[in-house]
Parts: structure tokens; sequence; C-alpha cells
């Protein structure tokens, strides 16, 4: 298993593996997304690969605004990890985050964060097994005007 930082000739393998992470998007708008967010200097993808298959999948970004119990900008944000089921409990996910970690700290970064749905019991484990703490727990509303 190797991580690498995903290039533009790796946007389908990095697309596919999003899209499992976050389904019913759309393909089209998701891929133009990558291709920003792979030549960004303020994002990077991280794709675990297993021989010529990508099978794990990570997307961290700088963050210079408010983040939630954080003191510094900017903060390395976890916004995704996906991993595929058959691959899940070698330790695939927690390389792609130091991964995404070592490329925060390079980008001059003091802190890391991450969020998750209230109900996502799994990456609430993840998150704690990986040195992460509970910084806080929202409720988001809107209202259409």
């Amino acid at each position: 298993m190797r991580i690498e930082k995903a290039t533009p000739a790796d946007v389908n393998a990095a697309v596919s593996l999003m899209m499992k992470l976050w389904p019913g998007h759309d393909a089209e708008e998701r891929t133009a997304e990558m291709e920003q967010m792979i030549g960004s200097p303020e994002a990077a993808i991280f794709l675990a690969w297993d021989g010529e298959q990508a099978v794990g999948y990570a997307q961290c970004q700088l963050r210079h605004d408010y983040v939630e119990g954080c003191d510094s900008s900017p903060v390395g944000y976890l916004e995704g990890v996906y991993v595929e089921e058959e691959c899940r409990g070698n330790g695939v996910a927690a390389a792609l985050l130091d991964a995404c970690q070592q490329w925060s700290r390079s980008m001059g970064c003091m802190e890391f964060a991450s969020d998750c749905e209230l109900e996502n019991e799994a990456s609430l484990r993840f998150h704690l097994k990986n040195g992460f703490e509970e910084a806080n727990r929202i409720i988001c509303f809107v209202k259409r005007l």
C-alpha cells in the first residue's frame, strides 16, 4: 500500500472514490472540482494505492477563516476520507490522515481540524482514535428569505 499526492492524471480515480464518500452529486461537477483542487496550492488530495488500484482517498485544505476550537490560522482541515470497504481496518485511513497532516505542517499550519455528522459514529471513533479532541457539537439552521 502506498500513499501519494494526487496529480492531474489521477482525477478519475479520485473522483470515483469521492463519489462513494459523497454520493448523489454530479460526476461532471465533481470532476471539475477535483481538477481545481489538485491544481490548488491551498488543497491536497491523497490517494492510497494497492498496486494500480486506488483504494482510499483523503482531501485536505487550508482554512483561513475561524475553525471551531482552533487558535491559529491557517488551519489544515480534513474535508473527507474514504477507504474501500475491503481495505478498511488496515490503517489505510490513518495513513491518509498522516499524509494530510504532514502536508498541513509543510504549509505552516500549527493545528489540524475536521468534522463529521452527529450520527456518524464510525467517523467519530476514527477521529478520536487518531488523536483528535472533540471541540464542539452544533446544529445548523437555514431559513429561506
